[in-house]
């Protein structure tokens, strides 16, 4: 069975595309367009603008437009009993009576599968998230980097598609920042013993570093001191790097997140994939040699500027080892490949679709979600995050103090290219102020139903599914819930295609409230055993949904709170 609105949607392409062959309409592209539910049923169960956005295109009149559509639309399922053209020009669709009453035993028969189809055809997918310097703790921007991917992951699976999940390690050993975050350790190591010592400049000055050494010197002792100097230098860079990358893995973990790839930087180098990268871009014709660098000319596929690849002292840039990487990752055939990057990679975009088009891979596989900021405010005032100054409240405080649940909601709240303000206040309270809570308190409240008829042994439960009179749920309160169960689909199949999980908590949200009025205007367990079986039933879908829903985002379903 099709969504409801991708089946009104798939009607109308097709409608549009027989008025076209027909002459009857002439059109370049079809415009963006909605379905959706109207605000009063009186408009319909249903309805779209695309007769007015595509009259407004092609300088026609809307009803006019509108008209010719609907002489052509088809449907094969039975779903729609009429199609009215209103007089702005919308196409108003009623559904047959019955249709809510078979998507509530859709729900009851799929379970788990609701919400769910096969679009992906198992088709092989690639998200890679998180991707954080092992220098450092994971910070909240992480956590938003890290519940996107994961939610974006879920989703996809959730339409058919074999998703890997990657977390790609800048551990080259020759960058600055590695050399500095194990210079920071060995300082830090010193100290410990009582030896001189002195951070480097710019150095990591959190108090995660001295709990580092801490580690260290329980572990080895003063082993480290009495090695040579440069190879010192090498051995604490390594040190740093696994324990830290030790450290936000199993946060990571906690968190929900479970990686099925870790590329290193360091391994793109040591297998000589980075110099193969240079050398292949060289040979396709768009470098070239200025003060000693060489530069790749990025500005031939849209950049603003041109872009260093090999820097005078023969050092290569982050983007030629960036180059690599997603070279590596088409060569892996994946039919998408899914990149979640921090608000400070930006500029970043045009460079390497540019460097990928020299060597003529098809970007639009690419896909590149860069989200924006967390500003993480405690007690009404906004908490700094420095990672370097060890000024920050890591992500794994915030699990404590708020939990995961709360957390992975709050950080999805807002759409990737919005900032998130996340109140550590409102998140960490157990009511319904606090939109986590809120929606699985209406789970909550499901299953309670539930065990209330057990202990009663009430008799609606006796009724076979089969025999349940759906018709009986007339209720403005049951209408609405059932409507609200029916959108899942849709809101799934929309949230997997546009990569926005954003829309999962708003719709959890939505389908909450729905419970939540239906619960209050509608006692389930009732005199009538007839109507208590059927919002039983009712009440079993609109738990599914929410379960499901939830899911999606990785958050639990509690029975009881």
């Amino acid at each position: 069975m099709l969504a409801v609105k991708e089946e009104l949607t798939v009607a109308l392409l097709n409608a549009l595309q027989t008025a076209r062959s027909n002459g009857e309409i002439d059109f370049a592209e079809i415009p963006k367009f909605a379905v959706e539910r109207p605000p009063h049923h009186s408009f319909g169960d249903y309805a779209t603008n695309l007769a007015m956005m595509l009259g407004k295109q092609i300088k026609r009149n809307a009803i006019e437009v509108a008209n010719i559509i609907v002489k052509h639309l088809k449907f094969d399922t039975g779903l729609v009993e009429r199609v009215e053209v209103a007089g702005s020009g919308f196409i108003n669709f009623y559904l047959r009576s019955g249709w809510l009453w078979d998507v509530v035993r859709q729900v009851v028969n799929e379970d788990e599968r609701y919400g769910h189809c096969n679009i992906g055809m198992g088709e092989k997918v690639q998200v890679e998230f998180v991707s954080a310097n092992p220098t450092g703790p994971l910070h909240l921007g992480h956590g938003r980097g890290g519940v996107l991917g994961d939610s974006i992951s879920r989703l996809l699976e959730a339409v058919g598609f074999k998703v890997e999940r990657e977390f790609y390690i800048n551990d080259a050993t020759m960058s600055a920042q590695m050399r500095k975050f194990g210079q920071s350790l060995e300082a830090r190591y010193r100290e410990l013993l009582g030896l001189p010592a002195q951070l480097p400049e710019d150095g990591y000055k959190g108090e995660y570093v001295i709990e580092m050494a801490k580690e260290l010197l329980k572990e080895c002792g003063d082993k480290y001191l009495h090695i040579l100097e440069k190879d010192r230098i090498a051995k604490f860079i390594a040190l740093s790097k696994e324990k830290m990358l030790k450290r936000q893995k199993d946060v990571l973990e906690r968190f929900g997140i479970r990686m099925d790839n870790w590329v290193s930087e360091q391994w793109l180098y040591d297998e000589g994939r980075v110099k193969d990268a240079i050398d292949r871009l060289i040979s396709s014709g768009y470098t070239y040699e200025h003060e000693g660098a060489t530069w790749l000319r990025s500005t031939a596929f849209g950049d603003d500027k041109d872009r260093v690849l090999v820097r005078a002292d023969g050092m290569p840039t982050y983007l030629a080892a960036d180059v690599a990487y997603h070279i590596y990752k088409y060569e892996r055939g994946f039919k998408k490949l899914i990149n979640i990057w921090g608000p400070d990679h930006h500029g970043y975009v045009m460079r390497l679709k540019a460097a990928l088009q020299a060597l003529n891979y098809d970007v639009s596989k690419l896909h590149i979600i860069v989200y924006q900021i967390v500003r993480l405010f405690k007690d009404g005032e906004l908490v700094p995050m420095g990672k370097r100054e060890g000024e920050m409240i890591t992500l794994e405080e915030v699990i404590k103090w708020v939990g995961v649940d709360a957390t992975r909601f709050f950080l999805l709240m807002r759409s990737p290219d919005s900032p998130v303000d996340f109140d550590l206040t409102l998140a960490a309270k157990q009511s319904q102020e606090n939109p986590v809570y809120y929606v699985q308190y209406a789970h909550a409240r499901a299953c309670s139903i539930f065990r209330q008829a057990s202990i009663e042994r009430h008799p609606a439960l006796t009724i076979p599914k089969e025999q349940v009179d759906l018709s009986l749920l007339t209720h403005p309160s049951e209408q609405l819930l059932m409507r609200e169960i029916a959108d899942l689909p849709d809101v799934v199949m929309e949230a997997a295609t546009h990569f926005e999980p954003h829309r999962l908590t708003s719709y959890a949200y939505q389908l909450a409230t729905a419970f939540h009025s239906f619960y209050t205007s509608c006692r389930v367990l009732c005199d009538d055993e007839k109507l208590s079986s059927a919002r039983l039933m009712l009440t079993n879908a609109a738990r599914i949904a929410i379960r499901n829903v939830l899911s999606l985002m990785g958050i639990s379903a509690p029975t009881q709170m």
